[in-house]
């Protein structure tokens, strides 16, 4: 076995649009951020790809914009962060989130504010966001992200993106899937063998075409959501890239949110903004843009002159659903078409991008002959309890904001409610204690905006690692902390190494050292000459790269939890395989056991990970208020 990784494949070749290739590696359903991301993550590798889109890739609506750290992380691995960076705002006034009862108004209570929170990594989170990775948070509208990763992916596999090309058919054997791909424009029929196929459409031919069930709760709130361009400068709030709006006319429910979408500035002063309203506040016929303006207008405080100028508008609804099973065969389901849930914390997109990086190295492993099929079934038994984890905490999240309403005493009673205001705001006894009870159930939603726990401290449970018996650090209910370990199936400690620096002389982040392929062994320098032996007398296929770290480093002794002569196996999505706590008696022979373990997909979980996930779903669901 190679002490170093090989050299990935040579570039597709670049097809004219009119040439169709009779099979590839891979066929991508779904040209969206996640699709688009495989595509390149396995371009990247050198395996043969070719994405198909039933649309064009005209991007038309904002949807996502929150990227967390470990998505970050991957977009670095693609080469994309840096220009997700460059279009971030350069402060970080905007990472926080606000609640007001309007934006601004005649009234006594318009315009007020009900309290904020730090979000994103920002204010007091600062810090332990930055401990916990070497990429920061970043914010981009999903309706300038796609383009971008849209322009990367046509780099990587130039001639394999098609637009206006839709899968109508797949039929497997043990060898290949036939794909039957319908030109939406000419309605040609041509098939593609394809070795493997990943479906990121959304489900939306994908759930027919396989038959999959996605278990949970549907269509449990409906939310319309604009695109617009207003004129905000009037609300008194400086910052909060995002504002939630409380009113006693809405009882104990939310009217509904804006989003400042830039492009130049990420604060009242923005040009163009996402607003989302509830359903209900639309009156009269809701494909009348008049009252939809009107709902706009009622929600912010504004004038009924008030000009506003719509690009789009979607509607859409809160589901909680995870898919039975995430792989069929020769296909793998990622993103929505796999789970889906509310916006409230952010974590679909991310999830989504985060399935792509667990699913296309393994698949890139197998391809390369680095590991057998086996390899690629612990794509659903990591990835499956973790999005419904995600899936949980996000019905959770949107719970969060009827009990600072009910704190203010409002209900269906309107008068009641402004009447909670009066006391609100009142220097008395009263007003003292309602303002605590509701600044507890506002800072309750660092749930949502600070919940590193969730972001950076997701690890698998079961599959291509080998457990050490150790327990979980901290309490795996706590969605705010996070817990640094080199446990098995988490994520490597990230730390700035006192002994390496970069080739631009900066510090190196431990993350820095993991090789995009293969596995890499991370140990000390005293002990890395017998763990290089151990590398070459393993058997086997996968390469590992051995990185030796001094043994005097400080800062990684502090956060390895092994001895000098001890060693970390890690993926290339950074989750720890396998960890040595000291030199074993064996090491060949206990690395090759490991080595097996991992690239056979690890064993089988005890029972159903997901399972207690899915029972948080349907609590969730059932006291949502709509």
């Amino acid at each position: 076995m190679s002490a170093s990784v090989k050299s990935p494949r040579d570039p597709s070749t670049s097809f004219d649009d009119d040439v169709w290739p009779d099979s590839t590696d891979v066929l991508i359903m779904g040209g969206g951020p996640v699709g688009l991301s495989c595509a390149i993550m396995l371009a990247q590798r050198g395996v043969d790809v070719l994405l198909v889109e039933r649309r064009d890739f005209v991007f038309r609506f904002p949807r996502a914009h929150l990227l967390n750290p470990r998505t970050m992380e991957a977009f670095h691995d693609m080469g994309v962060a840096g220009d997700i960076y460059g279009a971030t705002p350069a402060h970080d006034r905007w990472r926080k989130a606000a609640w007001y009862t309007t934006a601004t108004g005649p009234g006594r209570f318009d315009g007020m504010k009900i309290g904020d929170v730090p979000a994103w990594g920002g204010g007091p989170d600062a810090e332990r966001y930055r401990s916990s990775s070497p990429r920061a948070f970043a914010n981009m509208p999903q309706l300038r992200l796609d383009p971008l990763i849209h322009r990367h992916a046509l780099a990587a596999a130039p001639g394999r993106i098609r637009s206006r090309q839709e899968v109508v058919a797949i039929e497997q054997d043990s060898e290949s899937a036939v794909v039957s791909v319908r030109d939406v424009v000419t309605g040609e029929l041509r098939t593609v063998r394809a070795r493997y196929v990943i479906a990121a459409d959304g489900g939306r031919d994908s759930a027919d075409l396989l038959g999959i069930e996605l278990e949970g709760p549907r269509d449990m709130r409906e939310v319309v959501n604009y695109h617009v361009s207003m004129d905000l400068s009037a609300w008194s709030e400086p910052d909060a890239l995002l504002g939630h709006f409380l009113h006693p006319a809405g009882g104990a429910r939310r009217r509904g949110t804006i989003q400042a979408l830039g492009p130049t500035h990420y604060n009242r002063d923005s040009e163009e903004w996402l607003v989302s309203v509830a359903a209900w506040m639309v009156e009269g016929d809701p494909d009348d843009e008049a009252a939809l303006f009107a709902s706009i207008r009622r929600m912010l405080g504004l004038a009924d002159d008030h000009e506003i100028t719509m690009h789009s508008m979607t509607r859409w609804s809160y589901h909680g659903l995870v898919a039975k099973q995430f792989r069929d065969r020769r296909v793998f389901l990622v993103g929505d078409a796999a789970h889906k849930h509310p916006p409230t914390g952010g974590l679909g997109l991310n999830s989504g991008i985060q399935d792509a990086q667990n699913l296309c190295w393994k698949l890139a492993a197998v391809l390369d002959g680095q590991a057998p099929d086996g390899l690629l079934d612990s794509y659903q038994a990591e990835r499956r309890p973790v999005v419904a984890w995600y899936t949980a905490h996000s019905l959770e999240n949107a719970n969060r904001h009827p009990p600072i309403a009910e704190a203010l005493g409002f209900c269906d009673d309107e008068a009641a409610g402004f009447r909670g205001l009066e006391v609100f705001v009142s220097e008395t006894p009263e007003g003292e204690a309602m303002r605590a009870r509701v600044a507890a159930e506002v800072a309750h939603n660092a749930h949502d905006y600070s919940q590193l726990g969730v972001e950076a401290g997701y690890h698998y449970w079961a599959g291509a690692l080998v457990p050490d018996g150790t327990p979980v650090p901290g309490d795996p209910s706590d969605p705010v902390t996070f817990h640094a370990t080199s446990r098995p199936g988490h994520h490597l400690p990230h730390v700035w190494l006192d002994s390496a620096t970069g080739g631009d002389g900066g510090s190196v982040s431990a993350h820095d050292l993991i090789a995009a392929a293969g596995l890499t062994l991370l140990t000390s320098e005293s002990a890395a000459p017998r763990w290089r032996a151990a590398v070459a007398a393993a058997s086997g296929n996968m390469p590992i790269t051995v990185v030796a770290i001094a043994d005097d480093d400080a800062a990684w002794t502090a956060v390895r939890q092994i001895d000098d002569d001890g060693a970390l196996l890690v993926r290339p999505d950074r989750k720890v395989a396998w960890r040595a706590a000291r030199l074993p008696a064996d090491p060949d022979a206990e690395l090759t056991a490991a080595l097996e373990t991992i690239l056979r997909g690890g064993d089988a979980p005890a029972g159903d990970p997901a399972e207690p996930y899915l029972r948080r779903i349907r609590a969730a669901a059932n006291v949502l208020v709509r």
